[in-house]
């Protein structure tokens, strides 16, 4: 009991620093696409933009948040643990960021909706399994 307690403790923190990760990325490429890659005539539209761009970033890292927990709590149900959780938030964000950032780049990389989520749902999950420990091999949340 105790031990699946742990691996609950670790999956929620990662979740919490994964959605940080994840939420950076989305406003730093937010204030990037504001400022060099949108026309905005006046500065309230500027503002707007800025807004808007980093509610979009906050609401789809809140999303991967999401989906690390459900996976997480999977794992922690089968016994598995998750190790280098900082390394795998940060691969995270790093994965959001270069996404990101090649569609705003280069708008033909735009999938819609729909696509950009199932990719982001399947990255996540990936990088959450890529930490995923059978229990006796699971030490630390590092």
């Amino acid at each position: 009991m105790s031990d699946n307690s742990d691996r609950m403790k670790i999956v929620i923190w990662y979740a919490a620093w994964a959605t940080v990760c994840a939420a950076v990325a989305g406003v730093v490429v937010s204030l990037v696409h504001t400022w060099f890659f949108s026309y905005t005539p006046t500065p309230s539209a500027r503002v707007g933009t800025l807004i808007e761009g980093i509610e979009t970033a906050l609401a789809l890292a809140a999303g991967q948040g999401a989906v690390i927990l459900v996976t997480g709590s999977l794992l922690a149900q089968f016994g598995r643990g998750l190790q280098g959780t900082v390394l795998l938030g940060l691969l995270l964000g790093l994965f959001d960021f270069v996404m990101y950032f090649l569609q705003m780049a280069i708008p033909r990389l735009e999938l819609g909706w729909v696509p950009d989520i199932a990719i982001l749902v399947g990255v996540t999950i990936l990088i959450t399994l890529l930490g995923a420990r059978s229990a006796g091999t699971t030490t630390s949340a590092a």
